[in-house]
């Protein structure tokens, strides 16, 4: 099990609390995301019972079937448990789990609750109902119960509001797919520019190693025949078209309409706000709130603010097998539903390289900041984000692509200003003297650059004389493709 450290001991000390009475928590994350692996793996290993809803599944052949777990778990012919009501079965597991754990008790596991959920609304509060016993004396013992789904929507719901389990649950844990170095050594892949690439296609999410039906590329060069074999081949499982339509269609709460889609491709193609996405499909910004919003808890777009300009979100597509369906594989459709997939990518990589790559490329380079703890990279900065500064005199909007700062009283104490780019040639002295531009313009607006580190990720390398230039003032950070992977260290660090 890979990088899955932390959820393991979350879990690990929600079980084993002291409390002598029934605890409820939730875990969430997308589909493919390795929810069911570790949960399987997390109920085995504490003595418990997982149970997985199924889709489309009608209510008493999902209770037949719990009875029939619950059943095996307790090593009873599995017809002697009668699915009379889902209080009673769920009764029955949590006191059956509660006194099978060796040191603690063993963890109830519901899996997928939310296809449950479309015939049996009542069961969250069914789980408050046992819950209030418990903790009034009156009914289950000290069990443990995880509920789990891929339905983000249902899933944040849960625990908002007004809901059954708000206040209830001891836990909400929600899975991230895995990032660029762990993504590289689940899939096996050594070249950098081959597991940047991969992981730009499909994220991080561990199921779809499983789903490909030829090895993984070696190389970079060797992505001009996998990715035509596979996410750009109809007939694979991992084909983008079905895996973005299948993931678009996860959450019961997504209605799928056409204006959903619209909004989805137009942010995949590059709109980033709400008064661009309106702009693409001739619709006011008004009206497109409510299904945006709706896109945003279904875990379909991402929202973030630019921390220099607050009321400036910035829209993206959350995964990115939706981002490369939508970017590559729809503008090549004919060619891909005609057999010739290796054309269509032949015709697709400049797009590919503008529109997916780079952009990953950029938040790859955030997200290695935000993971570092040393002083010298990103100083006391509390936020790592991208941003725009306005230009006065020239009139123009420059964005930067990494950011880290603090703001205080309103003023930002920027500690890094940084630049990525996964560009074909090495970066230069030129970039870094447009940083030191940059540097200008935001102590021009107010905010503190004076300990400011300037900062330079690549994914083709340095120059030697932007090196030896780095290495002279003392305040540049150069990060090239093995240092993002964990694999090598930057190329040169502040100091």
């Amino acid at each position: 099990m890979l990088s899955r450290d932390a959820e393991w001991s979350a879990l690990t000390q929600f079980v084993k609390h002291a409390d002598p009475h029934l605890r409820l928590g939730v875990v969430s994350g997308r589909r493919r995301v390795g929810k069911s692996f570790l949960l399987r793996a997390f109920a085995e290993a504490t003595g418990g019972l997982y149970v997985s809803a199924v889709a489309e599944e009608g209510v008493v052949p999902a209770r037949r079937r719990l009875a029939a777990e619950i059943a095996r778990y307790a090593g009873m012919d599995p017809g002697l448990i009668v699915a009379t009501s889902w209080e009673s079965l769920l009764t029955t597991a949590i006191e059956l789990t509660s006194r099978r754990g060796a040191e603690a008790p063993g963890v109830f596991v519901i899996d997928e609750l939310p296809y449950w959920m479309a015939h049996s609304p009542e069961l969250p509060g069914l789980l408050q109902l046992l819950y209030d016993q418990s903790q009034a004396g009156q009914g289950a013992t000290g069990g443990r119960v995880i509920v789990c789904g891929s339905a983000m929507s249902v899933m944040n719901d849960l625990l908002s509001g007004t809901k059954a389990l708000r206040g209830r649950a001891a836990i909400d844990l929600c899975l991230s797919p895995f990032d660029l170095a762990t993504n590289a050594q689940h899939w096996g892949i050594e070249d950098p520019a081959a597991a940047l690439r991969v992981h730009a296609i499909l994220g991080g999410s561990p199921g779809y190693r499983n789903l490909a039906n030829v090895d993984p590329p070696r190389t970079s060069a060797e992505l001009d025949t996998w990715v035509p074999a596979t996410v750009l081949d109809p007939r694979q499982a991992l084909f983008s078209g079905s895996e973005a339509e299948y993931l678009l269609r996860e959450d019961p709460k997504f209605t799928g309409s056409a204006l959903h889609y619209a909004i989805i491709n137009a942010v995949a193609n590059g709109a980033t706000s709400p008064s661009k996405i309106g702009g693409l499909l001739e619709q006011s910004r008004g009206s497109l709130t409510r299904p945006m919003d709706a896109l945003v808890s279904a875990g379909y777009l991402r929202y973030d603010s630019d921390p220099l300009w607050e009321r400036r979100p910035v829209i993206t597509v959350a995964d990115p097998i939706v981002g490369f369906h939508n970017s590559i594989t729809v503008p090549q459709l004919d060619l891909v539903e005609t057999g010739q997939s290796a054309e269509a990518w032949r015709r697709a990589r400049p797009a590919f390289a503008a529109r997916v790559l780079g952009p990953h490329f950029e938040s790859c380079a955030r997200e290695w900041l935000r993971g570092q703890t040393a002083t010298e990279l990103r100083g006391d900065a509390s936020q790592v984000a991208s941003t725009v500064v306005n230009d006065k005199n020239g009139r123009a909007k420059h964005e930067i692509d990494v950011v880290a700062l603090d703001k205080r009283s309103g003023r930002a104490v920027i500690s890094l200003i940084g630049e990525a780019k996964a560009t074909i040639i090495p970066r230069t002295v030129a970039d870094l003297d447009r940083l030191d531009r940059l540097k200008e313009l935001l102590a021009q607006h107010g905010h503190d650059t004076a300990s400011s580190v300037l900062a330079l990720f690549s994914a083709e390398g340095f120059r030697p004389e932007l090196v030896t230039e780095a290495r002279r003032r003392g305040d540049v950070l150069l990060v090239d493709l093995p240092a993002l992977l964990g694999v090598g260290d930057p190329v040169v660090v502040p100091g």
